[in-house]
């Protein structure tokens, strides 16, 4: 089964990944990382939510998926969310309780139901800080 996954999702993965960054689909994001080992830069589409001050992602997966260590381990990375790239960063795992108040009330309420137990936290470097 983790085999077909992961065939999957890199099939998926490339087309997803454009519309996401299209900003089309306002709770589609992609998260642009780099390699901890390899050194390669990655875009992974990802859902989320926009916070005040940067965003909250959902790890269906968990905290150790690549994309995720990879971020943690930079300490931060770059959301390319609404056309737009956002430099974050501060990342932290955060639990549903913390992350889901981020979503849409139906998302909000979906959230227990799909089982996300964690999400990614990461603040946004505003242009005046950075």
């Amino acid at each position: 089964m983790g085999s077909v996954i992961r065939g999957l999702t890199k099939v998926l993965n490339p087309v997803l990944g454009k519309i996401a960054a299209w900003g089309w689909i306002p709770v589609w994001g992609v998260v642009v990382h780099t390699g901890r080992k390899s050194g390669r830069r990655f875009a992974t589409p990802i859902a989320l939510a926009k916070t005040n001050d940067g965003f909250v992602i959902p790890l269906p997966w968990g905290a150790g998926t690549d994309w995720c260590r990879n971020v943690v381990a930079a300490g931060g990375g770059i959301v390319r969310w609404g056309g737009v790239d956002h430099v974050v960063r501060d990342p932290e795992v955060i639990a549903q309780a913390e992350a889901a108040p981020a979503f849409p009330a139906i998302i909000e309420r979906l959230i227990p139901v799909i089982g996300i137990e964690r999400f990614l936290r990461v603040r946004e470097i505003r242009a005046a800080t950075a």
